[in-house]
């Protein structure tokens, strides 16, 4: 068997305070507050989800907020880099932007593309890109319109422990395509419009330690239960250790440590976040799964309260 996932499904990372966690990918991104929830294994915690309108995978990322945890290291065994798409001809009002909002960053060229490489407010590093794939984002937020928002993920650069391991392992089990070197970085391409380009570290660093600033999993397209359960054969068949299958009430998930280190996890496309709420207010208001329900009050109660302003 065979198996080619169509790429990202979601990045989640652990940051900082919830507002202001709210503030960067919101007010200054223009991403829409899909889902507010709480982390299932720790329901004190937010477990917010940013995305494109409908909250499309290969859009998604997510953030477990804890205000005044200990700073993270970005390093081996992470997803070092996020990236974003926009349309073409949008770097130029991403710069204004940018500058805007007194937040650094350089502008590189990687494998023939302008790149704007830039850290959001609690350390995590991002990119953004223009490309032609991938559908246009018509959620806007303050002077983003849908011509120039982001579209989704570009895809990400993983620095791993074991280059070497990690690289068979995104061909032979992911089936993602090799396309070629530059400098320190092998690029990957699944084959999905969105979350399709994945840049791999061929070099060693220092380790990663997890906290505020760092990603704490990729996750991988799978079409549906079906094809999760597939997906979980093959992963074992090749000798990695896979977990059985956990509800995260808008998607089904599996998770597998790779080789160089870094937590992968593989999500359904369904159900989706308008399940339990309509599409057009998603977002608004706490969501929780039904065991956490009875407790609503208590954990409303010891939630920092959130708000999405647009801060144009």
């Amino acid at each position: 068997m065979t198996k080619q996932t169509m790429g990202i499904h979601h990045i989640t990372a652990i940051v900082g305070h919830p507002q202001e966690n709210v503030d960067f990918y919101a007010g200054v991104l223009g991403l829409r507050l899909i889902k507010r929830t709480v982390n299932f294994d720790d329901p004190g915690t937010y477990h917010l989800y940013f995305g494109n309108e409908g909250g499309k995978p290969g859009t998604i990322i997510t953030f477990f907020p804890w205000a005044n945890a200990r700073q993270g290291v970005i390093g081996d065994g992470q997803v070092g880099v996020t990236s974003y798409a926009v349309p073409k001809g949008a770097l130029p009002f991403w710069e204004d932007r940018l500058h805007k909002f007194e937040i650094p960053f350089t502008k590189i060229e990687k494998f023939g593309e302008q790149v704007l490489a830039f850290d959001d407010t609690h350390g995590l590093h991002l990119e953004i890109v223009e490309r032609e794939d991938g559908a246009q984002n018509n959620w806007t937020m303050g002077d983003i319109t849908p011509e120039v928002a982001i579209k989704g993920f570009g895809g990400a650069t993983l620095f791993s422990a074991n280059p070497e391991e990690t690289g068979k392992l995104l061909e032979n089990i992911m089936g993602l395509e090799f396309v070629g070197k530059e400098g320190n970085l092998a690029r990957y391409h699944s084959k999905g419009e969105i979350g399709n380009v994945i840049d791999l570290k061929v070099t060693t660093d220092h380790p990663g330690q997890m906290g505020v600033g760092t990603v704490h999993h990729i996750a991988w397209r799978a079409s549906d239960d079906e094809d999760q359960l597939e997906w979980q054969q093959f992963v074992a068949d090749n000798g990695y250790g896979v977990t059985p299958v956990r509800d995260r009430n808008y998607f089904n998930a599996i998770y597998f440590k790779e080789h160089g280190r870094i937590l992968f996890e593989i999500a359904t496309d369904v159900p989706g976040f308008a399940h339990d709420e309509s599409e057009a207010t998603m977002g608004e208001k706490l969501m929780l799964p039904s065991q956490y329900e009875e407790y609503r009050a208590q954990l409303e109660q010891k939630l920092i309260p959130i708000e999405v302003r647009n801060l144009d």
